[in-house]
């Protein structure tokens, strides 16, 4: 029974860095780099939105999903019975 919750939350791990990381990869790669001839019309402190997320909106993303992942860890930790 222990292999099988150890499964469950390791499963449900994986999934929130699954997650995690592709909206990192969204924010930084692709809005910075693949789409930003797209948003070059839409400007955010005189630069278009694919330089300012490319400088600093990738930044404000990343340390979002810090405080997000460490928000879900400690949720799924108690509903797994490992909190600290």
């Amino acid at each position: 029974m222990a292999n099988k919750d150890n499964s469950a939350y390791w499963a449900a791990n994986k999934r929130l860095i699954f997650i995690c990381l592709a909206i990192w990869a969204f924010c930084s790669y692709g809005m910075g780099i693949i789409f930003r001839p797209f948003l070059m019309g839409i400007k955010i402190g005189g630069a278009d939105l694919g330089f300012w997320m490319a400088q600093q909106g990738s930044i404000y993303v990343f340390l979002i999903l810090i405080f997000f992942y460490a928000w879900r860890m400690n949720k799924l930790d108690q509903k797994h019975g490992v909190e600290e």
